[in-house]
C-alpha cells in the first residue's frame, strides 16, 4: 500500500524533555481555550442576542470575527515565533488573550463585543503556532510525536465540539459573560507553567516577519466574507457587497504576488503541488466548515424551536466532543499503518454519513441524534488528526513553521468559512421561506431570523403570538435541513476527490516520498 511514511528517530532522541506530556498538558490547555472560543457562543448566542439587542448581522460578526482575524493573522505571527521564540511568543499570547477575555465578558453593546472577540482572536494567533511548534521540539520520537500531534487534533476538533457544552453549563447558573470569564483562570495557570516549565526553542533573530503579508491576507477574507453576508441581508446593498468583494479579492492577490516575490514567504504556494499535503489542507478547511456550520444551525434549533435550555442544548451536542476526542488519538496510532490519505478519505466519508442521518431523523425523538452526532464526532476527529499528520509530514524540513501555520490556518479558515457560509445560507433560506400571516402588525425584521421573530412575538396577544412562532419555526426548519444538505454533500465531494486520488496514485505505481519535519 502506497501512503505517507513516518520518519524513524535514531536512538539518541530517546532523551526527551523529561516533563513532555506536562508540556504537552499545557499547550493543549491554551488550544482547548483557542478553540472553545469559536463554539462557546453558540448555546449562549439567543441569551446574548436579546441582552446586547444585537441584530441578525451583528450576531454573526460576533461570531465571525474571531476566526476571520485568527486565520489573517497566523501565517505572519508563525514566523513570527520562529524569529523570537514560541515561549515567548506563547506566553504574550496568553496575556492578551486574558485581557481580551476581560474585555469581552463585560461588553456593554454589540460593538464592543466585537472589538473584544478581535483582540481575542489577536491572543489566539499568536498561541496557536507556538503550540504545535512546541509540540514539534518536545517531541523527537517519531511514534510519541504522531501520538502527541494526535491528542492536538483531538484537542482541536474536541474542544470545538465541546464549547457549547462548557456554554450551557456556564449559562444554567451564571451571565453569558462566564463564557469569556472562565478563560482567566486557565490562562494564569498557564502561564505559571509556561514559564517554569517550557525550554525556549526556536529562536531565530535573523528570520524576517512580514506583517505586511500578513494584513493583505486578512483584509481579503474579511473583504470576501462582508460580501457574503451583505448579499445575505433582508435589505442588502449589492453595491456594498461587489465594493467588499472587489477589495477582498485585489488584497489577495496583491498577497499572493508578494509571497511569490520574497525570498521567505509566509505561504510558499509550490507546497500544495504536493497532493498529500493539499489533501490535508482541504479535509482541515472542510472538516471545520462542517462541524462549526452544523453545530451553528444545530444548537440554534435545540433551543430557539425546540425550547430547550442551553444546558439541555450543550449536553445533546456532547456526543461530538465524546467521539471526537476519542477518534483523534485512535487516528494517530492507526496513521502509520494505513496512511492519512486513506483515514481522511474514510473519515470523511463518516461524517457526510453522521450528517445524512442528522438530517433523517430531524421531525423524530432527540433521543435518535446521538448516534448521527457521534459518527459525525469520530470522523471529524480522526479526519483533522489525519489531515495534521499530512500536512505536516508532506513539507521539507526548511518548511515545517510554515507547514504548522497553513495547517492551523486551514482549521480556523474553515471555521470561519462554515459561520460565513452556513450562517450566510440559514439567513437566506429562512429569509425566503418567511411569510408574515395575515392580520400580523409586525416588524420586517422577523424576516431576519428566527431570534427577531421570538422578540417581536413577546407583545402580541397569546394566539398572534404563537401563530407568528409557529410560521418562524417552521421557516427555521427548512433553513436547519438546508444547511445539513449542503455540509452532508461538501464533505463527500471531498472524500471523493481524495479517494480517486489516492486510486490514481497506486494505478500510476507510485510510491509515496514526502520529506519529513
Amino acid at each position: 500500500m502506497t501512503h505517507t511514511q513516518y520518519p524513524r528517530s535514531p536512538s539518541a532522541t530517546q532523551a526527551q524533555h523529561a516533563d513532555r506530556w506536562l508540556i504537552l498538558a499545557i499547550v493543549s490547555s491554551a488550544l482547548f481555550l483557542i478553540v472553545v472560543d469559536m463554539t462557546v457562543l453558540y448555546t449562549a448566542l439567543p441569551r446574548l442576542t436579546h441582552d446586547l439587542h444585537a441584530t441578525a448581522s451583528e450576531k454573526l460578526w460576533i461570531l465571525n470575527i474571531y476566526a476571520l482575524i485568527v486565520a489573517g493573522l497566523l501565517p505572519g505571527l508563525g514566523t513570527l515565533g520562529d524569529r523570537l521564540g514560541h515561549r515567548r511568543l506563547f506566553m504574550s499570547g496568553l496575556l492578551v488573550f486574558g485581557a481580551a477575555s476581560l474585555w469581552a465578558a463585560y461588553s456593554p453593546t454589540p460593538g464592543w463585543l466585537i472589538g473584544a472577540r478581535a483582540l481575542l482572536a489577536v491572543g489566539a494567533a499568536m498561541m496557536m503556532p507556538a503550540t504545535l511548534s512546541i509540540i514539534r521540539h518536545t517531541f523527537t520520537d517519531a511514534r510519541e510525536q504522531s501520538f502527541a500531534i494526535g491528542v492536538w487534533a483531538a484537542v482541536a476538533s474536541g474542544g470545538a465540539a465541546l464549547g457549547p457544552v462548557l456554554g450551557g453549563l456556564l449559562l444554567e447558573y451564571f451571565w453569558w459573560g462566564a463564557v469569556f470569564l472562565i478563560n482567566v483562570p486557565v490562562v494564569l495557570v498557564a502561564f505559571v507553567l509556561t514559564g517554569y516549565r517550557i525550554p525556549v526553542s526556536g529562536r531565530d533573530p535573523g528570520r524576517s516577519w512580514d506583517l505586511t503579508g500578513s494584513l493583505q491576507i486578512m483584509v481579503g477574507i474579511i473583504g470576501l466574507v462582508y460580501a457574503i453576508k451583505e448579499v445575505s441581508k433582508r435589505t442588502a446593498s449589492y453595491g456594498e457587497a461587489l465594493l467588499a468583494c472587489a477589495i477582498g479579492l485585489l488584497f489577495l492577490w496583491l498577497f499572493v504576488r508578494r509571497q511569490r516575490r520574497r525570498p521567505e514567504p509566509l505561504i510558499d504556494f509550490a507546497l500544495f503541488r504536493r497532493w498529500r499535503f493539499l489533501a490535508g489542507v482541504v479535509t482541515a478547511v472542510i472538516a471545520s466548515i462542517a462541524l462549526i456550520g452544523m453545530e451553528l444551525v444545530f444548537s440554534q434549533r435545540l433551543q430557539l424551536v425546540l425550547s430547550l435550555s442551553p444546558l439541555q442544548a450543550g449536553l445533546l451536542i456532547l456526543p461530538i466532543s465524546l467521539a471526537s476526542f476519542v477518534a483523534g488519538p485512535l487516528a494517530g496510532v492507526w496513521l502509520p499503518r494505513l496512511g492519512s490519505e486513506r483515514v481522511m478519505w474514510q473519515a470523511l466519508g463518516l461524517t457526510g454519513l453522521g450528517l445524512a442521518l442528522l438530517g433523517l431523523v430531524a421531525g423524530l425523538s432527540l433521543s435518535w441524534v446521538i448516534l448521527p452526532l457521534a459518527l459525525i464526532g469520530f470522523g471529524i476527529g480522526a479526519g483533522m488528526t489525519a489531515a495534521s499528520s499530512a500536512i505536516m509530514f508532506n513539507a521539507p524540513p526548511e518548511r515545517a513553521g510554515m507547514a504548522a501555520s497553513i495547517e492551523e490556518v486551514s482549521y480556523e479558515l474553515g471555521g470561519g468559512l462554515g459561520v460565513a457560509l452556513m450562517g450566510s445560507l440559514m439567513s437566506v433560506v429562512y429569509m425566503l421561506s418567511m411569510r408574515v400571516p395575515e392580520g400580523l402588525s409586525v416588524s420586517p425584521q422577523v424576516r431576519d431570523s428566527l431570534d427577531e421573530a421570538l422578540i417581536a412575538a413577546e407583545p402580541l396577544a397569546p394566539d398572534q403570538a404563537r401563530l407568528l412562532v409557529d410560521t418562524a419555526r417552521q421557516s427555521f426548519d427548512q433553513a436547519y435541513l438546508v444547511v445539513i444538505v449542503a455540509c452532508t454533500i461538501m464533505v463527500w465531494l471531498a472524500a471523493a476527490w481524495i479517494r480517486q486520488r489516492q486510486r490514481r496514485e497506486l494505478a500510476d505505481g507510485k510510491e509515496s516520498a514526502p520529506t519529513h519535519p
